[in-house]
C-alpha cells in the first residue's frame, strides 16, 4: 500500500500537505487531528527543537486518514538500519500512512550538533536509500541482507532482530534536495522529492526538473515513478494590516534564504544574482532587518505565492500546474490555521 502512495498522488490529482507547528512534542494529539479536520491531505513533522518520529505516533493514534510524514528527518544523523527500524514502526502504527522523507542538513551540523561523519552528500543520500530498501527487502522476506557499498554495510539480520514483513507494506522513501546533485538523486532512487520553497515556478522547470529528469533517466524509471511535493511560501490575510505583517515574515524569510550560496541559483534565474551577494555580505554583518527591504514586490510574489484568501488556490495551482504532484503549505507565521480550511477546501475541489 504505501509503496505506490507516491504512484497514486500522480494520477488522482495534486495533493495538499502543510508542517505541523509543534513547539511541543505532545501537541500532537491535537495538531495533526485538527490538520485532518480542516481538510489536508497529510501533515508532516519536521526535525528542528524534537525528534521527528515521535510526535508522528502520537498523531497516527489520533488521526484517521491523513498521510504522515518526516519533512524532514537528518539521514546522516542516524543509520540506515536505525532510520529502517523507525520507518517500520510508524508505518506499522499509522497503518501504512507514513513516509519517511529524509534530507542532509550542512557538514557543520552534521559533524559538530551529531557528531557524524560528513563526506559526498549526494552520493551518501543515495546509498542511504538504497540501504534502507536493502534491508525492507530482507524483512519482506524478498532478498537476503548482502549490502555493502562506500559508506554503509549491513549483512547481518539474524531472527531476533527481523520484525518480517510489515503488514502495510515498506513506507515510502523520500529524498529533499536543493541542488542539482542531490535533486538528481531523488529521481535516480527515491520514491518520493520534496522540493524547498525558495523556488520560482520558472526555477521550478529550469532547475529542478530537469535534474529529476535526469536521475529518472539514469535508473530508467519515469516520471509517474516518483511523487513530487513542493513546499511553497503561502502569504495571504483578512485584513490589510494581517497582510502586512505576513508579507513581512516572509520577506525576512527569504532575505534569509537569498543570502545563503545554496540558494542562489533561484535568484540568478531571474537576473537577481546581485541581490544574493549584497544580502550575503549584510548576514556577514548580522544586518538581518536591514536585509528584509531588500526583498521587494516583485522578488516576493516570484518566490511566495501571495494573493487574497479568495484568489489563493487558483494562484497555488498556476504555479505548480504540470509540475507537482502536491504541495506543501508553508504559512510564514500566518493567524489561526482554522482560517485555511476554505483555501483547502477550495484547492481539492479543483482536482
Amino acid at each position: 500500500m504505501g509503496a505506490h502512495r507516491g504512484k497514486r498522488a500522480y494520477h488522482g490529482g495534486m495533493k495538499i500537505y502543510t508542517t505541523a507547528p509543534l513547539e511541543d512534542p505532545r501537541e500532537a494529539r491535537s495538531s495533526f487531528r485538527f490538520l485532518e479536520e480542516v481538510g489536508y491531505d497529510g501533515a508532516f513533522s519536521f526535525e528542528a527543537k524534537h525528534d521527528p518520529f515521535l510526535p508522528l505516533v502520537l498523531a497516527a493514534e489520533n488521526t484517521q486518514t491523513l498521510t504522515l510524514g518526516t519533512a524532514i528527518t537528518i539521514a546522516f544523523a542516524r543509520n540506515p538500519m536505525n532510520l529502517a527500524n523507525l520507518a517500520y514502526g510508524v508505518q506499522s502504527i499509522s497503518g501504512g500512512r507514513f513516509l519517511l522523507g529524509l534530507g542532509s542538513q550542512v557538514r557543520p551540523h552534521i559533524q559538530n550538533r551529531f557528531s557524524m561523519p560528513w563526506s559526498k552528500p549526494a552520493k551518501r543520500m543515495r546509498e542511504t536509500v538504497l540501504a534502507i530498501k536493502a534491508i525492507f527487502a530482507r524483512w519482506e522476506g524478498l532478498a537476503d541482507l548482502d549490502f555493502e557499498g562506500e559508506f554503509y554495510r549491513h549483512t547481518l539480520m539474524i531472527p531476533a532482530f527481523d520484525p518480517g514483513p510489515n503488514p502495510f507494506g515498506p513506507p515510502p522513501i523520500y529524498t529533499a534536495g536543493v541542488g542539482p546533485l542531490m535533486t538528481e538523486v531523488a529521481g535516480e532512487v527515491a520514491d518520493g522529492f520534496f522540493g524547498h520553497p525558495f523556488n520560482s515556478r520558472e526555477s521550478l522547470l529550469e532547475n529542478v526538473l530537469p535534474a529529476i529528469e535526469r536521475g529518472l533517466a539514469r535508473s530508467g524509471r519515469k516520471r509517474s515513478d516518483i511523487d513530487m511535493i513542493f513546499a511553497t511560501l503561502t502569504v495571504t490575510a483578512d485584513t490589510e494590516e494581517e497582510f502586512e505583517r505576513v508579507k513581512l515574515a516572509a520577506r525576512k524569510q527569504l532575505a534569509f534564504y537569498g543570502s545563503t550560496p545554496a540558494y542562489r541559483p533561484t535568484l540568478d534565474q531571474h537576473g537577481w544574482g546581485d541581490l544574493h551577494l549584497e544580502l550575503n555580505r549584510m548576514s556577514k554583518q548580522n544586518l538581518w532587518d536591514q536585509m528584509t527591504h531588500l526583498i521587494d514586490d516583485e522578488v516576493l510574489e516570484t518566490i511566495a505565492v501571495v494573493g487574497p484568501r479568495n484568489e489563493i488556490a487558483g494562484r497555488l495551482r498556476a504555479r505548480l500546474a504540470g509540475i507537482a504532484d502536491g504541495v506543501s503549505l508553508t504559512h510564514n507565521r500566518a493567524p489561526d490555521p482554522e482560517s485555511w480550511a476554505d483555501i483547502v477546501a477550495e484547492f481539492k475541489s479543483s482536482n
